[in-house]
């Protein structure tokens, strides 16, 4: 078992992986003044992260442990309170088709269901140990979610989330949909931009729980990316999606982006990854 772990987790200690692999509660953490590049693949994009940050914690493991708020264990740069309007009261992005948009509440527990979302709707199953591989796939998401929480600026990176209009009892359908917005200047993107144009919104890890999908979840969470190009002045935003991913392609058409450009032939042919489009939408700052 620990060598299946350790191939498909490097960057994990052997010991840790021995631990896990025997059923022990598994600690995560990131040694201070290491510098760690990792890609994280949400969706057909992938997010490159430099992880500078000390003290990083995140726990994966099914005991009763895990359950525990994390709020001491992490800190955030800025305060988190994005939404607050000048009265000092929260306030939605956008509420339509049953479902309202936030940004992320800032707390250990809230990060932790993100984290999670996005792991359901982005691991790929495998044959052997899938629960177990799925635990870890997850811990890598909370961990990259929570350093882009930590070390981005408030006016830089959004973490927003999308729950029910109504009220519900059930503390498990309070938060069905996630996405990330991120302020970028990849020349790739900027090379389809008009020239006055320095920076775009980059739209990324969209993510769904598969009981709330088809059901205009998703074309809320893109409404709220919306909002943030307006509350933040940004004329363009910009997402990738798989060439043959027909449904979501057509999710992100409805919201007005467009195909500007497609990954160069060599990645699917030298590496066997399925093959990517740039899609750009001009939002109108009114």
């Amino acid at each position: 078992m620990a060598h299946l772990i350790a191939a498909s987790y490097p960057n994990i200690s052997g010991k840790l992986c021995a631990e896990i692999s025997c059923g022990f509660t598994a600690t995560l953490s990131r040694p201070a003044r290491r510098t760690k590049l990792k890609m994280i693949h949400f969706e057909g994009q992938f997010e490159r992260s430099e992880s500078k940050a000390s003290c990083c914690v995140v726990h994966c493991c099914s005991t009763s442990s895990s359950s525990s708020s994390a709020a001491e264990e992490v800190g955030f740069v800025g305060s988190g309170k994005f939404g607050i309007d000048r009265k000092g009261e929260f306030k939605y992005l956008v509420s339509e088709f049953g479902w309202k948009v936030r940004s992320l509440f800032r707390n250990g527990d809230e990060v932790r269901r993100a984290a999670q979302v996005q792991a359901e709707a982005f691991h790929e199953p495998v044959f052997l140990f899938n629960n177990l591989f799925f635990q870890f796939f997850q811990a890598e998401v909370l961990s990259g979610l929570v350093y882009k929480l930590r070390n981005s600026p408030p006016n830089r990176y959004v973490c927003l989330v999308a729950e029910p209009t109504l009220d519900t009892s059930n503390s498990q359908e309070d938060l069905v949909g996630v996405v990330d917005v991120t302020v970028s200047r990849d020349r790739d993107v900027l090379q389809h931009l008009p020239s006055e144009a320095e920076e775009y919104l980059y739209v990324s890890g969209i993510a769904v729980l598969k009981s709330f999908r088809r059901k205009k979840v998703g074309s809320i969470l893109l409404k709220g990316c919306d909002m943030i190009s307006v509350e933040w002045g940004f004329e363009y935003l910009a997402l990738r999606a798989y060439e043959d991913d027909l449904g979501a392609r057509q999710l992100y058409s409805s919201a007005g982006y467009r195909v500007v450009s497609g990954d160069p032939p060599w990645l699917s042919t030298w590496f066997g990854r399925k093959r990517r489009v740039l899609m750009i939408k001009h939002s109108k700052l009114t």
